[in-house]
């Protein structure tokens, strides 16, 4: 499969975006989404904030205190960017409901490139198999995209977003953005129609477009060693060994080699995405890298200084 693609993004230009996915988890004692208006807001923001940041959502679903989305982006940090805005716009709908400020300060957001057919395929299965969280046949769950895929798309009575008028907008999409160009449709629910806005064509081809095969992936998929690789490896800090291994898994996708032969160049590749993607610091990069920590500062100080908290963020 190809895993980059053509694609003509929100704001008109065609551009080669990549495969990313994106985990909003919060505390295990924290419900992010208490009712049905939080689970339609929170499906409303992830389509919104894909079109201020420029990025296509293939597949989401959202359960009580986590949720996961798969985009399209043409880099990792518009990807980075788009989980960020999310967290951000759902923090104030929380806030304006619940009149809690920091509730949400403790959610974590991670952006992971999905870099081999394996993790793309794993990771688009993995995302609607999470509505097993919220005790629901993954069919039926109807805070995720999955019912986009291998489906017909016509939606007969639906009603078009771009059709709301500006007192409308704010109250069913909870926003004062201008959606006059947009294709999404709500269905008599008002709730936001997934084929409208999610690239199913993506998922469809990532599985040779056979639903059967999608199917057999989520029904035989280890969703814990998903879980694993995808949401807590970025958020814990392992022990050397551990995190050699990880390296070396990733090293052999990308150079089918271990971290121990590739060229400095080769490191100078990897590192920033197991910078991203994993919870280390300079000392274990160093070790795991064979290079000094002035290196691995000298090479990490654009992503380092761009982590940093804005003033007043």
């Amino acid at each position: 499969m190809k895993r980059s693609v053509l694609r003509r993004l929100p704001d008109g230009r065609a551009s080669y975006v990549f495969p990313f996915h994106i985990s909003m988890k919060g505390l295990e004692s924290l419900i992010l989404y208490r009712d049905d208006d939080d689970y339609d807001a929170m499906v409303k923001i992830l389509c919104i904030c894909a079109r201020r940041k420029n990025v296509i959502v293939i597949i989401y679903t959202v359960v009580s205190n986590h949720c996961h989305v798969a985009v399209l982006a043409g880099s990792q940090t518009e990807a980075d960017d788009y989980g960020q805005e999310a967290k951000r716009m759902y923090s104030m709908w929380f806030r304006n409901k619940y009149g809690q400020s920091r509730t949400l300060a403790g959610v974590d957001i991670k952006a992971i490139a999905l870099d081999s057919d394996w993790y793309v395929r794993n990771a688009l299965a993995y995302i609607p198999r999470n509505a097993l969280d919220n005790g629901c046949n993954v069919n039926e769950y109807k805070w995720s995209g999955f019912n986009a895929m291998f489906r017909n798309k016509n939606c007969p009575g639906a009603t078009p977003v771009k059709s709301l008028t500006k007192r409308q907008r704010r109250d069913i999409m909870h926003t004062g953005d201008n959606l006059d160009d947009v294709p999404w449709l709500l269905d008599k629910d008002g709730r936001l129609i997934p084929s409208s806005f999610c690239d199913y064509t993506y998922l469809e081809q990532a599985f040779n477009n056979d639903l059967a095969f999608f199917l057999k992936v989520i029904g035989s998929q280890n969703s814990s060693e998903m879980t694993w690789k995808l949401v807590d490896v970025p958020r814990t800090m392992l022990v050397d060994g551990e995190f050699l291994k990880q390296v070396n898994e990733t090293s052999n996708r990308w150079f089918q080699s271990d971290i121990s032969g590739l060229s400095v160049q080769s490191k100078i590749r990897l590192l920033p995405y197991i910078y991203r993607t994993m919870k280390t610091s300079v000392p274990q990069l160093a070790r795991t890298f064979g290079l000094s920590r002035e290196e691995i500062t000298h090479i990490l100080a654009p992503l380092r200084l761009r982590s940093r908290p804005r003033p007043g963020g």
